[in-house]
């Protein structure tokens, strides 16, 4: 009688060590928008990956391990890798869409915060150009939220100083050059924001000057340019190093 009872603890444990042991899992992604690039991680292990063209993809996991799908177009979604997951290796996810909600009661036609939809509901008169009673005025390109508040921030000598002490002028100025540079610098900065500074914590403030950095740097766009997160995550990985290396002999 003992020969099975002890079979069958060795059974177990082999079983145990198995489901412990790290399995690629395959899988999909399906959603209403786009679905390739859909950050795959592996919040457990801290492994990393990203959906094709076709949503699918591949990752190593174990059981019990929470599997994280981030996108700016979809709602944040978790799924915790069980038995039959870990047994198919296979595993299907679909997303839902992220719409944007405003807080406020607004009187008459209803803004959802879906860009498209509030096109159509919008109810604004246009402008009255000052050219339409006889005014003249500049009719240059209209200056960003970020130029505006640059020009306040430096606009008297208190103002000016104590936003200089404070750093305030600045991280503005950081703001100004990211909006007036290319437009992949800022494709990357929505999509690997969170999760690049949720590993590499710094300030409101050095999070734009290391995006200022990056792009200024001479290999930014060969570097960055149609490559995939996981290399423009290495090398964000290797301009950190070099950032922090900056600030600490200064």
């Amino acid at each position: 009688m003992k020969v099975p009872f002890l079979l069958c603890c060795f059974l177990g444990s082999m079983s145990l060590v198995n489901a412990q042991s790290l399995e690629t899992i395959s899988g999909t992604v399906t959603g209403e928008d786009d679905i390739e690039n859909i950050h795959v991680i592996n919040k457990t292990s801290k492994r990393f990956t990203t959906t094709n063209a076709n949503g699918a993809f591949f990752i190593a996991a174990k059981l019990h391990d929470t599997i994280v799908f981030s996108a700016i177009q979809y709602t944040t979604q978790e799924i915790i890798i069980d038995v039959p997951i870990l047994t198919s290796k296979s595993m299907h996810v679909n997303l839902n869409e992220e719409v944007n909600q405003l807080n406020e009661v607004i009187v008459g036609k209803i803004l959802t915060g879906n860009l498209m939809l509030d096109i159509g509901n919008a109810t604004g008169e246009p402008e009255i150009n000052f050219y339409d009673v006889g005014i003249p005025g500049y009719m240059g390109k209209r200056a960003t939220k970020a130029e505006r508040q640059l020009s306040q921030a430096k606009s008297g000598i208190l103002h000016t100083v104590a936003n200089g002490i404070s750093g305030r002028t600045k991280m503005l100025k950081a703001h100004v050059a990211l909006e007036k540079n290319d437009k992949l610098i800022t494709q990357i900065r929505q999509r690997l924001s969170d999760d690049f500074f949720s590993e590499h914590p710094l300030s409101e403030f050095k999070q734009m000057d290391f995006w200022y950095f990056c792009s200024e740097s001479p290999d930014f766009i060969t570097r960055c340019k149609t490559r995939k997160d996981i290399e423009i995550l290495q090398y964000l990985n290797e301009k950190y190093a070099v950032y922090i290396k900056n600030i600490k002999s200064e």
